[in-house]
């Protein structure tokens, strides 16, 4: 009886449909070597753009499934089945039937040789800051519909028959030049040689002027390989539209910034409703306001100085977060004391601390505060917009130092989720669980290129293996309080300042200026309240600054009370660079050059 029941237990086993999986593979022609990476599967419903685009935070976001692939050989399948993680649904096996449009995606690893001991494999950025769904040499599928019944016995082949191509390079234009810096810090640590990119502005009759030397207003943000915001010629539309209408119909018929500015001014509660990024007329107000920048930039009375957009992509991120950090290396060293110093040679800058001014939003907000702060005597100034969290006892919604799980509130009775996203009205469109799920369904180790790797890549310390020691388990929500303290002593930036403002205070006297939406998607105002409070309660000595805050403005609000978001992303430029001018000519030291330039 006991074989027998034996046997029947086997019997039932094996007779048990294996359920729906992908086979996924490449041919030869794409590689003739095997290859590391995170295959990803994604699952869509909508045929309007490539599965691989459609995968977002927000409630129209398709299906992802995620595997890490190593020594996969050409024509070697990998195995997507139901006992693979997915993105938002658990498993493949949870898909209703039905007809789908299914796509597979290879981010390509590579390996380092790190100067600390430790190999890894991970990605490196190819020009397009760290996206797996955009990296040149990625490797990919042509989506294909099928119909697919979960419950069903069945493999779904798919190859990998196509090759993201490279980004093509960037001409440079009379004021506008494209960087490439091997970083020899970088490289050291890194093994082999890495590189810094900078998009750098000069001013108008740069070539006119070659005595002046200039001030550097120093940009930070995400990674991008060309200049943002910025056009030499009219928009397209409009030239067109001088040249073929007549003149009432310029006048009368053709979209205008105007209308779009004025249906907005004040209301920035709008923006959400009717979705100003798809607003019919947006893509042309944003030419237009690019070209006006180049019209305000070369035109009489602007401020002649260089603009520096730094470019600083690590293997984790598509921003280093400017620090020296145990994962991704000395960055901000780097970028302070080899980048900079070499555009300003190369540029003719001043190459002098009073002369060297900061900016940028969101993570260009964190970056921007955090190189004045850890060199407070190379920078003279930041104006710093809606920055990653500058106090980490608001982590977004969590306070790591206090909570023990970043996934939900927990009592004696309730486990309430936290928020992840928000919109202007406090709706909340994903749950910090959500965030991590999806990051942990795009690469393990900490290798999704996602924000909240990238937190931990630049602040949290290295494991036993090598990579991330994180901070929250992205299974659990559990918080590590020995990574959270390490964390607090080493780039919390409220804590440092409270800390060293003995030291620090005197050097940042009317240096730092921030600027945040009271509804920023992010949660990102509660660290900027704590901080503020902070600055405004210290007298010895008082900082001099701003901290101001736009009411019911989502993210990446930089202080301009007059318009939407919409409209004053555009414009940062113009209503920042003069406020750093006049700084600059205020605290230059005696003997200085604040004369060549001025012309």
């Amino acid at each position: 009886m006991r074989w027998a029941a034996v046997l029947s237990l086997l019997f039932t086993v094996s007779c048990q449909p294996a359920g729906l999986r992908f086979a996924v593979s490449f041919p030869d022609e794409r590689s003739s070597t095997a290859l590391d990476g995170r295959l990803l599967l994604v699952i869509s419903t909508n045929d309007a753009e490539e599965p691989r685009f459609q995968i977002k935070n927000g409630q129209d976001t398709q299906l992802l499934f995620g595997i890490d692939v190593e020594g996969l050989a050409p024509g070697e399948d990998a195995v997507l089945d139901g006992d693979v993680l997915g993105y938002p649904v658990d498993s493949i096996a949870d898909i209703p039937p039905g007809e789908y449009w299914v796509q597979a995606v290879l981010h390509r690893y590579e390996t380092f040789h790190r100067s600390d001991g430790h190999r890894l494999k991970l990605p490196i950025n190819r020009d397009e800051g760290i996206k797996w769904n955009r990296a040149p040499g990625n490797l990919y599928s042509t989506p294909r519909k099928v119909r697919l019944g979960a419950s069903e016995d069945a493999t779904i082949e798919i190859s990998m028959d196509q090759e993201i191509p490279p980004i093509p390079v960037p001409e440079d234009t009379k004021y506008v030049k494209h960087v490439r810096f091997e970083s020899a810090l970088l490289s050291e640590f890194w093994g082999r040689p890495m590189y810094l990119d900078a998009i750098v502005l000069l001013p108008e009759a740069f070539d006119e002027h070659p005595e002046a030397r200039y001030p550097l207003v120093v940009s930070q943000g995400h990674y991008r390989r060309t200049i943002a915001h910025w056009r030499e010629t009219p928009p397209e539309d409009e030239k067109r539209t001088a040249d073929s209408e007549p003149e009432s119909a310029q006048t009368e018929d053709r979209p205008k910034v105007e209308p779009i500015r004025e249906a907005l001014r004040g209301q920035p509660w709008v923006e959400p409703i009717v979705g100003y990024r798809n607003h019919p007329s947006y893509k042309l107000t944003q030419e237009r306001y690019a070209y006006q920048l180049y019209q305000d930039w070369t035109g009489p009375g602007f401020p002649r100085v260089i603009k520096v957009d730094v470019q600083a992509a690590t293997p984790y991120y598509d921003g280093s977060y400017g620090v020296n950090s145990a994962n991704n290396g000395p960055y901000g060293d780097a970028v302070t004391y080899e980048l900079i110093p070499f555009i300003e040679k190369t540029f003719r800058g001043i190459g002098e601390g009073w002369a060297r001014v900061l900016y940028g939003g969101s993570t260009g907000g964190w970056t921007s505060l955090a190189f004045q702060v850890f060199y407070p005597d190379e920078y003279n100034g930041t104006w710093s917009a809606c920055p990653s969290p500058v106090d980490f006892r608001a982590y977004t919604s969590v306070n790591i130092y206090q909570d023990e799980n970043a996934f939900r509130i927990d009592s004696k009775w309730k486990r309430t989720p936290r928020p992840g996203l928000r919109n202007f009205l406090g709706d909340i469109t994903c749950t910090l669980e959500e965030l991590y799920r999806l990051e942990r369904v795009l690469g393990t180790r900490g290798r999704s290129g996602e924000l909240r790797d990238g937190y931990e890549a630049a602040w949290a310390p290295v494991g036993e293996d090598g990579y991330i020691k994180t901070l929250i388990d992205k299974r659990t929500g559990a918080i590590d309080p020995s990574v959270a303290e390490y964390m607090k002593e080493h780039y919390d930036l409220r804590h440092i300042l409270e800390r060293d403002w003995k030291e620090l205070g005197p050097k940042l006297i009317g240096k730092l200026h921030i600027y945040c939406g009271d509804m920023d998607n992010y949660y990102l105002p509660n660290a900027v309240y704590l901080l503020d409070e902070f600055l405004e309660s210290t007298t010895e000595p008082y900082y001099a600054g701003e901290v101001d805050y736009g009411d019911r403005f989502e993210h990446c609000w930089s202080g301009d009370h007059e318009n939407p978001n919409s409209i004053s992303r555009l414009t940062y430029v113009q209503r920042f660079v003069p406020k750093m001018v006049e700084h600059m000519l205020e605290t230059a030291p005696p003997g200085a050059d604040v004369t060549s330039w001025r012309y």
